[in-house]
């Protein structure tokens, strides 16, 4: 009798992962695949990268990271790897190198966990320190050339949102055939390192000349193509910030989710204290549109995340502006830091509530790592929501209300 209900408990392991395999696979993710993941994501940015504000090279706590994930059950770890600059880092193995390893040891005490890499709406003039691989040339089926990327043809020809970071730093715009060369890059790049999950940023801004989504759809098509032999799924989990609420062409979502800022209003008579309100500025909630998803399901409204924003600090650190999309002066992130620490995890056992009683379609994206900028001046620093402990004394103790949150 033994002998038989051990050989059942191996058919049903057996069964359970060919239909999980099923459910995510070249073909595309199933709605209650990508429902996994969506529920117990988490933002963790640069956990695969060299930190750097850090003077020790890699950031520190990365063991204790490790942890955090097992012990959570984190399936899902945005912004785990991206560059805002500094893109010449690419070129260094080491560099990735680190990030791969790093994956494989996540993978070996959980290999259901996904990374996001973020390949976001900026660049620099060190674009053109890299040379330009040949499969690049090839996933957008170019003939290939032997030299390196071209910073200047990757601009608007009207100078739109040239410099507009920043001397040198620049918004790349889709219909340049170049910027598209180096978007692919940076999509191929972080596939090849395991990354299943691309965020594509400000959409908007990078599709400043592409008002019907058409090349932005075309290029899509090919990132995707490229991901069915170079991710372990064989597919790629697409999303951006859609202030529209998606990017639908004749129906069909280009994204598998859509991701936005909590988008906080303040209540200026009680300080530092904030809400979550539908309609607010350009929130999400309720706004996703409804389509067919690359994956071919349809829904009512596509499935998206909400996450704390990092984008500064404003003139007025500290002063409520219920038309300005800062917090009490600050962004998203930085406010929630700032909070003390019973008012912080109180702040985000309300918000995965409400998100979750306002919209079925939505989840809150949960704050683990993050820059956050504390004021003018003052160099930025790292977020962090670890269990304060020898292995991360910075830690600010966000982990165990996370867990509790999701095991509730």
């Amino acid at each position: 009798m033994e002998r038989i209900s051990k050989f059942i408990l191996i058919v049903l392991l057996f069964c359970s992962a060919a239909v999980q395999a099923q459910e995510f696979d070249s073909t595309g993710i199933s709605r209650e695949r990508l429902k996994y993941y969506l529920k117990r994501a988490v933002t963790m940015a640069e956990f695969l990268a060299v930190d750097p504000y850090a003077n020790d090279g890699p950031y520190p706590y990365k063991k204790d990271d490790v942890r955090l994930i097992r012990n959570i059950g984190a399936k899902f770890i945005g912004r785990a790897i991206y560059r805002w600059g500094n893109e010449a880092t690419l070129g260094n193995p080491d560099f990735l190198n680190q990030a791969m390893a790093l994956i494989k040891e996540v993978h070996s005490k959980d290999p259901e966990v996904i990374f996001q890499a973020a390949v976001f709406e900026a660049m620099t003039g060190q674009v053109s320190q890299l040379s330009v691989p040949d499969w690049v040339f090839i996933a957008l089926d170019r003939k290939v050339e032997a030299r390196n990327f071209r910073y200047e043809d990757m601009l608007n020809t009207k100078g739109k949102f040239v410099n507009h970071w920043g001397k040198g730093s620049s918004v790349p715009d889709i219909t340049r055939p170049e910027a598209q060369l180096w978007l692919m890059y940076l999509c191929g790049v972080y596939m090849n390192l395991g990354c299943e999950a691309l965020h594509l940023g400000q959409v908007a801004l990078m599709g400043m000349n592409d008002p019907g989504l058409q090349v932005w759809n075309a290029f899509i098509q090919k990132v995707r193509n490229y991901a069915r032999t170079h991710t372990p799924h064989h597919w790629v989990l697409l999303d951006a910030h859609t202030p529209q609420g998606g990017m639908v062409v004749d129906g069909k979502s280009i994204l598998d989710f859509n991701s936005f800022p909590l988008r906080i209003k303040e209540i200026p008579e009680k300080p530092m204290e904030g809400v979550l309100q539908v309609g607010y500025l350009d929130a999400i909630f309720q706004r996703s549109k409804g389509c067919i998803t690359p994956s071919g399901w349809k829904c009512e409204s596509l499935p998206y995340l909400v996450e704390f924003d990092n984008f500064g600090i404003s003139q007025k650190p500290g002063v409520a502006d219920t038309a300005s999309h800062f917090i009490w002066g600050y962004d998203e992130v930085t406010w929630f830091y700032l909070l003390p620490e019973k008012q912080r995890n109180a702040w985000l056992r309300y918000a995965y509530d409400w998100v979750t009683a306002h919209d079925l379609t939505g989840w809150l994206q949960m704050p683990i790592s993050r820059i956050v900028s504390l004021g003018r001046g003052s160099p930025p620093t790292r977020y962090r929501g670890n269990i304060r402990s020898k292995d991360c004394p910075i830690g600010v103790n966000v982990e165990q209300m996370v867990k509790k949150i999701w095991q509730r």
